[in-house]
């Protein structure tokens, strides 16, 4: 079960733009964000397209810094990229070029770790990811997700306290996506990973979360909370069966309309 204590913590968080024109006012992004996410805790973020969830990971992941307030790893502020914080896109962005176990060192190989002890953790990692039969293969020779697998070892690799996940089951289809979901649950309760995901698939928030965040259309606000309180969390298909599931996914469609009435 997830713990109660703090790894990340958001404190009245806003991010401002310069205008897109000359003269033009800022362009606010996010604005009031204010949450923690406890050790082990799953949690999602869902919204209308926007609303600054993109702007929310890229201030957590320390690609950018807040206009206003704080965003802090273990009660520090961050302030740059962290190898703390591990961060997956929609894209697997695995280097063509390299094997599939090779792509799982490249983060530690930028630590300079030696060759030995990396390539035990990859081919432990690859072996929890369910991947290896596939070390030696490339990414054109296996399938998407396959290569959204390799790239959650890539990610794990490098020990995370923080795994941000932006979307990262979009691009594939319905059954490798249910699948797929599976394995992440797994490996992510089986590592008490602390998670933060990004998704405008309604069930899929359910299905994987502790708690789920409703932004407001931009600028991105929370409005409200959800507390999933659903068995199974390592379980997504097992979860989305349940009855209660269907009811948070229809009250989530009403809460992200009721916020973009709010703000209109």
């Amino acid at each position: 079960m997830p713990g109660t204590s703090p790894v990340l913590e958001l404190r009245d968080v806003a991010r401002r733009f310069p205008g897109r024109t000359a003269g033009a006012p800022p362009f606010t992004a996010v604005r009031n964000l204010s949450f923690n996410v406890g050790e082990g805790e799953f949690v999602s973020v869902v919204g209308p397209s926007g609303c600054g969830k993109s702007t929310l990971l890229n201030l957590v992941a320390g690609l950018d810094q807040p206009s206003e307030g704080t965003v802090a790893l273990h009660g520090v502020e961050v302030a740059g990229p962290s190898s703390r914080v591990g961060f997956m896109l929609q894209k697997d962005l695995l280097l063509p070029w390299r094997t599939v176990l090779h792509n799982v060192e490249f983060g530690l190989e930028a630590r300079n770790m030696p060759a030995a002890e990396r390539r035990e953790r990859a081919l432990a990692e690859l072996k929890r990811c369910r991947l290896t039969e596939f070390a030696d293969r490339y990414p054109y020779q296996i399938s998407g997700g396959q290569r959204q697998r390799a790239a959650l070892a890539r990610t794990l690799a490098i020990s995370p306290d923080v795994v941000l996940l932006d979307e990262p089951f979009s691009a594939l289809d319905a059954q490798t996506k249910l699948v797929l979901q599976k394995n992440f649950a797994e490996t992510i309760a089986g590592s008490n990973l602390t998670t933060l995901l990004i998704t405008h698939d309604l069930s899929e928030a359910v299905a994987m979360s502790d708690r789920i965040l409703v932004m407001s259309d931009g600028p991105g606000r929370i409005v409200e909370e959800i507390d999933v309180g659903l068995p199974d969390r390592d379980n997504p298909i097992a979860r989305v069966g349940r009855p209660r599931a269907s009811e948070i996914v229809k009250h989530l469609f009403h809460a992200l309309h009721l916020g973009e009435r709010e703000d209109a």
